[in-house]
């Protein structure tokens, strides 16, 4: 099964794609996880994306859909995958049909933009092994340290209120008109979980792709 999971940002997509990926037994891709990787090793990609996300702003298409296109192609993902975080656009929703993606189901996480600025702003995440945390919901045994290997905890630069509120309006411009887009398709799923528990989510995202 191939699956895309929309909502804006911070709305808990990448946790709903871990639990649905070992669920059905099909990876998560994730266009930030991969370019933040890039970020980190410093390559030309991960330079170009500096900026973009020091501002709130998206990659370019092409960039985003060259790195799609070769994750896509590896043997894990013969049986399906879930993509977090591709499409962001109209133009990157057509490119996919272009190379001949066939998407069974899309899942749209909808959550109030100040939900999501308090969560966002609250979250930290280890700069050694990735392990997120937040100062109100999932805090840390120890003030600042991770849990699971003892590394920094530090806030991401694009989780930051400025930057968070800057990253909702891209989104409300750029990246919700996919919702027409895939309901005209029939294949839209849209989830109302503002308020629910992340186990509540993914049983309402179970029976959405049930359905």
């Amino acid at each position: 099964m191939k699956i895309i999971l929309l909502g804006a940002p911070g709305a808990g997509k990448g946790t709903q794609a871990e639990l649905l990926s070992e669920h059905l037994s099909i990876p998560t891709i994730s266009t930030g996880n991969i370019i933040r990787e890039e970020l980190k090793s410093g390559t030309e990609i991960g330079l170009i994306a500096k900026e973009y996300i020091a501002n709130g702003g998206l990659l370019p298409d092409e960039i985003v859909i060259k790195i799609i296109e070769e994750r896509i192609s590896k043997e894990d993902c013969k049986n399906g995958f879930i993509l977090d975080g591709f499409p962001r656009t109209i133009p990157q929703a057509e490119a996919l049909d272009k190379i001949g993606i066939i998407i069974d189901k899309v899942i749209d996480l909808e959550i109030k933009d100040e939900t999501i600025i308090k969560r966002m702003s609250g979250r930290r995440v280890c700069e050694k092994c990735g392990a997120s945390y937040h100062l109100k919901n999932n805090k840390p045994k120890e003030d600042g340290v991770c849990d699971k290997c003892k590394g920094t905890l530090v806030q991401r630069e694009d989780d930051h209120p400025d930057t968070v509120k800057n990253r909702l309006k891209v989104y409300h411009e750029q990246t919700e008109p996919l919702k027409d887009y895939y309901k005209a398709q029939g294949k839209l799923n849209i989830l109302e979980v503002d308020g629910r528990s992340i186990e509540d989510t993914q049983q309402m995202a179970l029976s959405a792709l049930e359905a």
